[in-house]
């Protein structure tokens, strides 16, 4: 077992092959448990220490490994006896505490500890308990005069006063009987929202005097359910002791800012916490929200803000009826003319064509698409055959709509014949440039350049590739499974360090991570590590293919099988070896 200083054990790493069990063992250093060993699986021996079957790392269990879970310490809070590392040594009330109080200098014992706003800490005052009598307050002023009681973690209970026997009668048992509760997630707690939702009739900024007040109250009903929904996420989500904190103080500063109390709790609320207090987590928190049943999704949809941030200052008849096919485009129509939903990166471009012409017109002082005809499209059409063409397709696809909605008298569109795109010549790259990206210090980005550099893995299937993915140096990408070439090795095993490093607790199974898709598991962007590199996937892959192309001649079977394409794209590559040929007949 490595030691990182006197006395202190290095937390083994985490498998690299299942992501989820400690390596089986640290010295010399491998990177498997023994399930993933290779030539596996393997049965882990029992613990060398207890003999128990409960394997850890470097032959001892979960609860005798110095760092294992289930290892019996004292709170580093209130010395009771009885705590694990899960949650940092701490026990129930000490957790409380560190979360509510600040640290500082115990006026009872002196002892460096968190202290309560009477200035003692939690060891003191569970000792002034003790000995309080009856009917009188808690004497802190002589808690320590003989000495401290220790105890045993999670046995101290707060006293409450006896309760009184309800009466029996139909009326009160129909009282006590509980609401319906939204179904619970992984645990025996439940909670339901009010019904009802308090208006907000001023913008008011948030006093932070009266929102720390707020944040500092004991857990109310709702605290305590996320709580609960929050441990269950960091769980399965591998979430470090930083990330699970700042989703909890997250939640009650924006429990803290709802103008409902006991409501649901919407998404622009949890927006705006950056903005008020650091160290809030935003993107977890909605999570959070979304697996407990408490969001209230009110957000625009990236494409309803590049609409509206597009179509601003139009007329109002021109802008109204744009929003009639904007509808029309993300939630499809039933009725004439019936359309399915498009894709909203065809909405984006679609509207990227259309908003400056709109824009042209209504400088002109046309207030409405009813009024355009023929000759003004034709006016607005490029010479650029691509550019021409997207203008083309969403002009067409606009005045199609509001022509079935009755909303223009002719279609000015239908008489314009469309224009063909000319399909784009695959280049070479600069060599130089491949080598310097090869060779980035950012360890996802060379490795990202390399598998697609080497093996032309598209983009999409790139992002989505999975630990599990890579066994004995082969990868299996859309069922093609072939030997990683020995250049991707080194740095492979650079970024699953550099990865196992920034974020050991990570649970995602995909290969990529980054700082937004480490605590989930959801895949990173397709954009993601090529920015630092100042080259595209795409155009890396298709110099890969043209250098196959030309080393074999052009041997299409060869080359779609090698990169998964079919024969015609195959035959796009190959005419860079004859390019004066016509192109092929459609027919």
């Amino acid at each position: 077992m490595t030691r990182t200083r006197a006395g202190d054990v290095a937390l083994p790493k985490i498998c690299v092959v299942c992501g989820d069990r400690r390596v089986a063992w640290t010295t010399p250093r491998v990177d498997y448990c023994y399930e993933c060993l290779p030539g596996g699986p393997f049965t882990p021996p029992p613990c060398r220490a207890c003999g128990s079957d409960r394997y850890y790392s470097s032959g001892l269990c979960t609860a005798c490994h110095p760092r294992g879970p289930d290892r019996i310490e004292s709170c580093v809070g209130c010395l009771a006896w009885g705590v694990t590392r899960l949650y940092r040594s701490r026990c129930w009330s000490c957790r409380w505490w560190h979360c509510h109080y600040p640290h500082g200098t115990c006026a009872c014992c002196g002892r460096d500890s968190v202290i309560s706003e009477r200035r003692c800490c939690r060891l003191c005052f569970e000792t002034a308990r003790v000995r309080q009598q009856p009917g009188r307050q808690v004497d802190l002023a002589n808690a320590t005069r003989f000495g401290q009681q220790l105890f045993f973690a999670n046995t101290q209970t707060l006293r409450q006063a006896p309760h009184r026997r309800a009466p029996h009668t139909p009326a009160a048992i129909e009282r006590r009987r509980p609401l319906p509760r939204i179904a619970s997630i992984g645990h025996d707690l439940a909670y339901t929202p009010v019904a009802w939702e308090q208006l907000t009739l001023f913008d008011i900024r948030a006093d932070p005097v009266v929102i720390a007040t707020r944040t500092g109250r004991a857990d109310s009903e709702l605290m305590s359910f996320c709580d609960q929904v929050v441990r269950d996420h960091a769980v399965e989500h591998g979430w470090s002791r930083k990330q699970t904190n700042d989703v909890r103080r997250s939640l009650r500063l924006v429990e803290a800012l709802q103008h409902t109390p006991g409501g649901t709790i919407s998404a622009s609320a949890v927006v705006t916490l950056p903005a008020l207090q650091a160290n809030v987590s935003v993107i977890s928190t909605l999570d959070v929200l979304a697996a407990a049943g408490l969001l209230h999704d009110d957000r625009l949809s990236p494409v309803e803000r590049y609409f509206n941030d597009h179509t601003g200052g139009l007329p109002e008849p021109m802008t109204d009826q744009l929003r009639v096919w904007f509808d029309v485009m993300i939630n499809g129509s039933t009725q004439p003319p019936r359309r399915h939903p498009r894709d909203p990166e065809t909405a984006r471009l679609h509207i990227a064509a259309i908003a400056p012409i709109a824009r042209y017109w209504a400088a002109r002082g046309i207030d409405t698409f009813a009024e355009i005809d023929r000759d003004d499209i034709i006016t607005m059409l490029p010479a650029a055959s691509a550019r021409r063409h997207s203008i083309e397709q969403g002009l067409r696809s606009l005045f199609t709509v509001l022509k079935g909605r009755k909303l223009v008298f002719i279609n000015p569109t239908r008489a314009i014949p469309a224009t063909g795109t000319n399909p784009s010549i695959p280049l070479p790259l600069d060599t130089t440039a491949i080598r310097e990206a090869l060779e980035s210090s950012d360890a996802a980005a060379a490795l990202a350049v390399a598998l697609v550099a080497f093996h032309a893995i598209p983009s999409r299937h790139l992002r989505v590739i999975q630990l599990t993915d890579i066994i004995d140096a082969r990868l299996t990408v859309a069922g093609r499974e072939f030997p990683l070439a020995a250049p991707v090795l080194p740095r492979l095993a650079a970024w699953l360090d550099h990865r196992n490093t920034r974020w050991p607790n990570t649970m995602n199974p995909h290969l990529f991570i980054n700082r937004r898709t480490a605590p989930r598991l959801i895949a990173v962007s397709r954009s993601f590590a090529w920015d630092q590199t100042g080259l595209t996937s795409q155009a890396l892959r298709e110099d890969r293919i043209l250098d196959e192309v030309n080393a074999t001649g052009g041997d299409i079977p060869r080359i779609c099988e090698l990169f998964g394409i079919n024969v015609d794209t195959a035959l796009r590559y190959t005419r860079t070896l004859e390019p004066d040929l016509p192109p092929a007949d459609p027919t």
